[in-house]
């Protein structure tokens, strides 16, 4: 029986283990979307995860959505990155760049140049945004021309490219949680007549050329995919999602992909879980929707074939030598969520090893 204490081979490396720390928005990043020291601290310290993915990463200046996220389209953030990768290396660890284009999911005011939030239409999602100026109501996106799309495109094998000379062993493309691969999957938001709006061979084609587009940058062994099918998250309605993520995972399995990662939103996914495990021909990871906090009962998961690798958030969050807690069954370490997002150290590199 596999545990989740095997090794696995991924790409052209073996991880040590099947515990992967999932991506998460913790917005410490410094001026320009660089990432500072703290950072390279912060992934350093759970480096004995299988797999580390990166809180989502903007591949442009206008895909970021929030404040204090970091960058990989310019030579600083690059060369910062480069410190990242170098020290969670020294440790032995592996990491991949999360590519987070947030498509409509922001506001101008986090943007430079009278920039304005993009979308596949120019339908505003409900809700609001946290800025530097506080909490603002999401505005209407540009919706992309045609060409638009297609520099959209270009500039997440760019942003791998940078990715890859960073020292990253590889991206995912983060295709869930409502940001713009997301919403272009999604009828509600995804109102196109051309040849990615309507039918569902439509709306996954940008999803597809994205796919495509980063697998010939950087090669497909080291390109990776994200989805959540039917998450609600950031104004998303998909009532038939199905049928869309199979299409999908139909036209990508061939290419030879890293992995699939699908995050569960609740349990009544895992059907839709198990139908793209069956299709899919290469490592799932999954970031499982649990009864209660997801923890070392969760490992089961890869025992008994529903996922290669399993993916932990804010358990990995708090507790910076996960894989060793899991395999004693804990203790664990609680999460303190007024520190999820911006400040110091605090709440971010200080949680206790045992």
């Amino acid at each position: 029986m596999t545990s989740a204490f095997d090794p696995v081979r991924m790409a052209d490396s073996t991880l040590s283990n099947r515990i992967v720390l999932a991506p998460m928005t913790r917005s410490r990043a410094g001026e320009g979307g660089i990432p500072t020291p703290v950072v390279a601290e912060y992934y350093t310290q759970r480096a004995s995860a299988g797999l580390i993915v990166t809180e989502g990463v903007q591949p442009s200046a206008v895909g970021q959505g929030y404040p204090f996220t970091p960058g990989l389209h310019d030579a600083e953030q690059v060369a910062a990155w480069r410190g990242v990768t170098d020290s969670v290396h020294a440790a032995g660890g592996r990491i991949f760049a999360q590519l987070m284009h947030s498509g409509r999911i922001g506001h101008p005011s986090l943007l430079p140049d009278g920039l304005v939030p993009v979308a596949p239409s120019a339908v505003a999602p409900a809700g609001q945004v946290f800025t530097g100026e506080g909490m603002k109501d999401f505005v209407t996106p540009h919706e992309l021309t045609a060409d638009e799309v297609r520099s959209t495109i270009a500039d997440y094998a760019e942003a791998a490219r940078n990715a890859i000379a960073a020292g990253f062993d590889g991206v995912e493309l983060h295709g869930a949680n409502g940001y713009l691969i997301h919403q272009f999957l999604a009828p509600g938001s995804n109102l196109r007549t051309d040849e990615w709006g309507g039918p569902v061979e439509n709306r996954i084609r940008f999803a597809v050329e994205v796919v495509e587009a980063v697998a010939a940058a950087i090669g497909a062994e080291r390109t990776a995919l994200r989805v959540s099918p039917g998450n609600p998250y950031n104004d998303i309605a998909e009532p038939d999602p199905r049928p869309v993520y199979e299409a999908l995972v139909k036209e990508i399995d061939g290419l030879g992909l890293a992995y699939l990662h699908v995050m569960e939103h609740g349990p009544e996914v895992r059907e839709t879980t198990l139908a793209l495990r069956k299709q899919f021909s290469g490592l799932l990871v999954l970031n499982p929707a649990t009864e209660g906090p997801t923890d070392h009962r969760a490992l089961a998961l890869i025992e008994d074939g529903t996922a290669d690798l399993v993916a932990f958030g804010a358990l990995f969050l708090a507790n910076p030598d996960l894989p060793a807690r899991l395999r004693t069954e804990g203790p664990y370490n609680t999460p303190d969520v007024s520190t999820f997002f911006g400040g110091d150290a605090r709440g971010y590199t200080d949680y206790p090893a045992l």
